[in-house]
């Protein structure tokens, strides 16, 4: 016989959820998250879940429900619904899910690691750090995934391997310890939009389990933490020795995102919440908007979800996006967040287009099939008729008696790359040469097209066009030309790079550093050929690509080194040792350039610099930062209690006096003027506080390099450590005469500040700026 306190709750849940959920004449459902204050929870309810169902929404309504990193669920809502929900008093937010999009073996060496010495065996190559993952999935069976000569699974690990559709737990070993998937928030967006859930996804190219159809996630997680594989190729191109940079570390899997149907945020806020409570060390996050737009982080649940992992001593590394090179295109903003940029690497695929005249061409490809053997091909360029998509070589844009037996020059933009080389291919064409417009400039990106071609820039692009305008009888060939190693200048920002400022909070610097992210070999998935088309039927172990989804997980492997060597240093301090030691040079010894105009790159391109981990696993000093300062921190951009809970879980106390948001105790330093002073000089003071985690006895001495036309003092100039002194603080003042400043062609005017002992040098950059300059 059922007791009455549960006869009360069933008829108080039946109750409510009538009154709560009413008809509503609008129909359309959408997916929405909701935050709530989970300490306002009646006691009458067991679970939060059962809260949830009883007071807000229909039990079958629910998609997941949050409750380690974020307190509330996310559920398909009508309009009517939401607005009613909205007004209880214990909802704290409410947003609409969005579509995320992922920002698509000599890299580990190329960070300064090396085999004998060094961050590699200091620190057991990551041995037992646990890396998840959210990506596309996994393909287990590569040999990047190898649990050969492994330890046991760390004991403290709770995940699991969920079973699925052509992936069972078995699948999982000491290398890959755990592998989930999150398809609910995927699937109530096609049923919002009036596809069925059971038809929206296309089983014939995408499987219901943690298993890769895309490839995005075996790639990234190889990267991060792949094993040795030897023998290792793209079709013969970086052949060698693949490896991640932390070899030995556990590997867990959240595949949050889909194939051809991208990722949710109700997705990826769920596999945090599950990732920490599972015990990883690292997360390693290759996705943001795909628009260069970032949101609030009380509204963005990337931010949100790393909020709450970076509370709990979880690393979150996360790509900068690709819109680059446009200024302000970054994204992945919270201070929280370690921001990764892309940049090259000292290896190139080149290829050399031959025109019929003599001259030569430099570009690049991966193309791996039958060579046109010095074959002298007719050159032609769809976009001299004026048609636009034909410039663009998009689908059923070419005419076939025009393009067929010829090479085709097609413009970059609005789809593929390798699509491109498709529509060609069937259209007759032999060739392709993908030529740069002014936006990309001069970076390029290898390919591994189904047809002879490759990428140009965008003066030979010109010159191309130019060629064909002139000549009677255009011709051209294209030789490939394998591997190339020693390539200079490297490392050089790639021009898709997301660059800053920062759009919400220019005071802190973003990305903040880069790492390899352009031709970067790692493992591959089965389901799908190296371009990634469905008509593309070759299978390849390995895939080259390039985004900074790639530069991701390099710095997420190397944080798994860094707390394999130091397991009690915080989030902050493993960002803060990367970026003070980071490299701002490349391998001529020069200041590192930008690819698209190739001029000398600035902090808004590669933040600190390019990663250097055989410095950072020793920096000296470190940058702490605690959770008391990011809740400062959202308290001096101006943000209330309530707000503030919605990021942090806990409600906040202000301080009476708001804060500055530059005093954040970040590792760089951006001074922000708000334009011409009438009066003179302006000033700008940050105060700054670093830990000894080198020598015990140490004293360390500031060195400036002010910005053009700037002023910098610091106040003391000798920070001294001894065993019983490990903190330090100094002020840093920043004077400028705005009515005279000259801004650079980013807007900002660059410098640094360096602590020195002799032997660690702890550099911070210094950016700037003014806004609304007369």
């Amino acid at each position: 016989m059922a007791s009455p306190s549960f006869i009360f709750f069933f008829l108080f849940l039946c109750g409510f959820t009538s009154q709560v959920l009413t008809v509503s004449t609008d129909k359309t459902v959408k997916t929405y998250i909701l935050r709530v204050d989970s300490h306002t929870k009646p006691s009458i309810f067991p679970t939060h879940y059962h809260w949830y169902a009883s007071e807000f929404a229909d039990p079958l309504a629910i998609l997941h429900v949050y409750d380690t990193v974020f307190h509330g669920f996310s559920a398909s809502l009508t309009q009517e619904q939401v607005s009613s929900i909205s007004q209880h008093p214990s909802v704290l937010a409410v947003f609409e899910d969005r579509r995320r999009e992922l920002h698509t073996t000599r890299s580990p060496q190329f960070l300064g690691l090396r085999n004998q010495r060094g961050l590699w065996s200091d620190s057991d190559y990551g041995s037992d750090v646990i890396v998840g993952v959210f990506d596309t999935g996994i393909w287990p069976e590569r040999r990047s995934f190898s649990d050969k000569n492994l330890g046991p699974i760390p004991k403290r690990w709770k995940g699991i391997c969920t079973p699925g559709e052509k992936f069972a737990a078995s699948n999982c070993n000491r290398k890959l310890i755990g592998a989930r998937f999150f398809i609910k928030g995927h699937e109530a967006s096609g049923a919002s939009s009036g596809v069925p859930p059971i038809t929206m996804m296309n089983d014939t190219v995408e499987y219901r389990s943690p298993r890769d159809a895309d490839g995005h996630g075996t790639h990234t997680a190889s990267t991060a933490a792949g094993r040795y594989a030897f023998q290792a190729s793209m079709g013969g191109y970086a052949a060698g020795i693949a490896k991640g940079v932390a070899p030995k570390a556990r590997l867990a899997v959240y595949k949050v995102c889909w194939k051809d149907s991208g990722c949710f945020d109700s997705d990826i806020l769920s596999a945090f919440d599950t990732a920490v409570s599972d015990g990883v060390d690292v997360i390693s996050i290759s996705i943001g908007g795909g628009d260069g737009i970032s949101s609030p982080y009380y509204l963005d649940p990337i931010a949100i979800g790393a909020y709450g992992a970076a509370s709990r001593g979880v690393f979150v590394s996360s790509s900068a996006g690709n819109e680059g090179p446009s200024a302000m295109t970054v994204t992945n903003l919270a201070p929280w967040l370690t921001t990764v940029g892309a940049g090259t690497i000292d290896r190139s695929f080149p290829a050399i287009v031959i025109l019929g005249d003599g001259r030569k061409l430099s570009g690049v490809s991966l193309y791996a099939g039958a060579p046109l053997n010095g074959k002298m091909y007719p050159l032609i360029y769809p976009g001299k008729s004026g048609v636009f998509s034909a410039s663009l070589c998009m689908e059923n844009s070419l005419d076939a008696n025009l393009v067929r037996g010829k090479i085709v020059i097609c413009e970059r933009g609005n789809s593929p790359r390798v699509a491109k080389g498709l529509v060609v291919k069937k259209a007759g064409g032999v060739g392709m040469i993908l030529a740069n417009g002014a936006y990309n400039g001069e970076g390029l990106v290898g390919d591994a097209h189904l047809l002879p071609a490759c990428a140009v820039g965008a003066d030979e692009g010109n010159l191309l066009k130019n060629y064909i305008s002139s000549a009677s009888n255009p011709t051209a060939t294209i030789y490939f030309r394998g591997t190339q190693l020693g390539i200079k200048p490297a490392p050089v920002v790639a021009s898709f790079s997301g660059r800053g400022p920062n759009g919400l909070n220019p005071e802190i610097l973003k990305p903040d550093l880069i790492a390899p992210g352009v031709n970067i070999l790692a493992a591959w998935t089965d389901a799908v050929g190296p371009t990634g088309l469905d008509s593309d039927a070759r299978k390849t172990e390995f895939n080259i690509l390039s985004g900074t989804s790639m530069a991701c997980p390099h710095v997420s492997g190397a944080a798994a080194l860094l707390k394999s060597a130091h397991p009690g240093w915080s989030p902050a301090a493993i960002r803060s040792a990367m970026m003070t030691t980071a490299s701002v040079v490349d391998n001529r010894a020069r200041p590192m350039t930008e690819e698209s105009t190739g001029k000398p790159a600035t902090p808004y391109d590669f933040g600190a610099g390019h990663l250097n981990l055989d410095r950072a696993m020793d920096p000296g000093l470190v940058f702490d930062i605690t959770n008391d300062d990011y809740v400062n921190f959202l308290c001096a951009v101006g943000y209330g209690p309530k707000v503030i809970q919605v990021v942090t879980r806990i409600p906040a106390n202000c301080p009476a006096k708001r804060p500055a948001p530059e005093n954040l105790n970040y590792p760089s330093i951006a001074a922000l003027f708000s334009g011409a002073s009438a009066v003179g000089p302006s000033r700008k003071t940050f105060v700054r506080t670093v830990t000894n985690v080198g020598p015990n006895r140490s004293v360390y001495v500031a060195r400036v390099e002010a910005p053009k036309g700037v002023t910098v003092t610091v106040k003391p100039t000798t920070l001294a450590f001894t065993a019983g002194v490990t903190k330090r603080s100094f002020v840093v003042t920043v004077t400028a005469d705005t009515r005279n400043l000259v801004l650079d062609d980013s807007g900002a005017v660059f410098g640094s500040l360096s602590w020195s002992d002799g032997t660690h040098v702890v550099r911070s950059p210094i950016v700037v700026t003014q806004l609304n300059p007369l």
